[in-house]
């Protein structure tokens, strides 16, 4: 704009015009210069303060962390239990308890009698008597102020376990009548980023236990487990946020309510199990998740999962099906005897079933009702939350089953694993030639799962095949279990 300035007219000489016009073109030049040096840093100052922006969201947001994977050694346990039920239960936390391993406490409301004197303690969690909670108020009629100690469970465990000098990634914890699977829970917890806030577990079974205390609520019976980030976040407030709970009933409610003043919710993992049902629970086991069993409870309110055991045997018969492939446990596999048109489901490690009938797959994966609710109340109390099928009033026309009697495991090189099950007896008359109760023994053949944490995310269910090696007249059928194929589908075969 300069260039075109008009310019008033003098008497001067030619030198002193041309030198009044060089000057006029170098101040707008300048000028120019100036402008453009201005304009250039407000832009970059409106870059940065976008750039500032990007990043205060992206800090913001989960980002993806490379680790290895959890294993029980990044893992404090915190165990609810009290004076009257823990010399009942130490047992069947033994079943899972590696004291080489594992950390954490047992926490009771007394000390135990000095007159008790236990020779496998070291076999065991430690014992820790809980702190005093007299000074916080409970308020939930015919309920049991117990619950505020459970609750502080997870106050005290991080209180002893965040200053070690060993990597604590998980606190998880559980009622002393909790059973955990602890390499399937470290496989599960691994699927998580334990730096982020993560509150992980069930709910309950029963539909009406949901509604009372909440359908978002990890239930403490099932065991749920909080990222050592979240958990020592949740210990600096815990205190004066249960003191705004004092009608809540459960410790599990406590911890959820405050969980939520952080703002988490529930991140759902189906292989905690709450149990709130009571008598066989053969059709909850043979219908399981593809997801890994982590926990199961309330053991001693069910019928013993083995025929002809005690409760506490028919668990530690379990385990040694555990042992051998414990991410495999109650995995479910469906295949078809087309000549005979039966359907076989292999519920791994437990039993075996085998219905003289064609069934869909959407059918079988349909839990059969062989329980009953925890309350015989009726109405919501009778509603479960997953799909249910009714089993026919005469045993001998339910689906034969066979109970797993043992599980061996061959040469290392070669790596697969043989397990037997046993034909339950039932006096029912049957067809010698095609009812599947003329088989006595049945033997699958599998390797080792091992499933990494793309197939933990996406889970597949694995595949079966009837073995052409039956032997003894057709009492013995042997079944091998695979990964499927590609675009392999599950159904009766024409």
């Amino acid at each position: 704009m300069c260039l075109f300035q008009r310019t008033s007219k003098t008497h001067s000489s030619s030198s002193s015009s041309s030198t009044t016009i060089s000057s006029r073109m170098i101040n707008c030049v300048l000028l120019s210069v100036f402008i453009s040096l201005v304009y250039l840093l407000v832009s970059l100052s409106r870059f940065q303060s976008k750039d500032t922006i990007n990043a205060y969201f992206l800090s913001s947001q989960d980002q993806p962390h490379h680790q290895s994977l959890t294993t029980i050694n990044h893992i404090v346990f915190g165990i609810g239990s009290s004076i009257k039920s823990w010399p009942a239960r130490r047992d069947y936390v033994k079943l899972w308890w590696d004291a080489q391993r594992m950390r954490g406490c047992v926490f009771v409301d007394l000390p135990l009698s000095s007159l008790v004197n236990y020779t496998d303690s070291h076999l065991l969690p430690p014992v820790c008597v809980s702190e005093d909670t007299s000074r916080f108020r409970y308020t939930w009629r015919r309920g049991d102020r117990n619950a505020i100690r459970i609750a502080r469970c997870v106050l005290e465990t991080v209180r002893m376990f965040n200053t070690s000098s060993e990597e604590v990634r998980w606190y998880v914890f559980g009622d002393d009548d909790t059973i955990f699977i602890p390499e399937n829970l470290a496989r599960t917890l691994s699927k998580y980023d334990h730096t982020s806030w993560y509150y992980i577990g069930a709910s309950s079974e029963i539909y009406h236990q949901n509604l009372l205390f909440g359908h978002d609520m990890a239930f403490g019976g099932g065991g749920f487990a909080l990222s050592s980030s979240l958990a020592n976040v949740l210990a600096k407030n815990f205190d004066t946020c249960i003191e705004r709970y004092p009608h809540l009933y459960g410790g599990d409610s406590r911890v959820h309510a405050c969980v939520l003043e952080l703002g988490v919710g529930l991140s759902h993992e189906p292989g905690f199990h709450q149990f709130d049902v009571r008598g066989d629970a053969l059709g909850i086991l043979t219908s399981h998740s593809a997801r890994p069993l982590v926990s199961l409870h309330h053991m001693a309110h069910i019928d013993p999962i083995f025929p002809n055991s005690t409760t506490f045997s028919a668990v530690r018969h379990l385990f040694s099906a555990v042992e051998l492939d414990p991410l495999r446990i109650f995995q479910l596999s469906v295949c078809y005897d087309r000549w005979h048109s039966w359907t076989i489901s292999v519920s791994w490690g437990y039993a075996v079933q085998i219905e003289s009938r064609h069934l869909f797959l959407r059918d079988v994966l349909r839990t059969q009702k062989t329980f009953r609710p925890w309350k015989n109340s009726g109405g919501l109390a009778s509603v479960y939350t997953f799909n249910t099928r009714d089993i026919h009033r005469d045993p001998c026309q339910r689906p034969v089953t066979f109970f797993m009697e043992h599980v061996s495991s061959s040469s290392p090189s070669d790596g697969t694993i043989k397990s037997v099950y046993k034909q339950a007896y039932q006096n029912c008359t049957y067809d010698p030639i095609s009812s599947p109760r003329k088989i006595e023994e049945i033997r699958v053949f599998s390797t080792r799962f091992d499933p990494d944490i793309r197939q933990l995310n996406a889970p597949r269910r694995q595949c079966c095949d009837i073995l052409q090696t039956s032997s003894n007249g057709g009492k013995v059928l042997e079944i091998g279990i695979r990964e499927c194929k590609e675009d392999e589908l599950i159904y009766m075969h024409p």
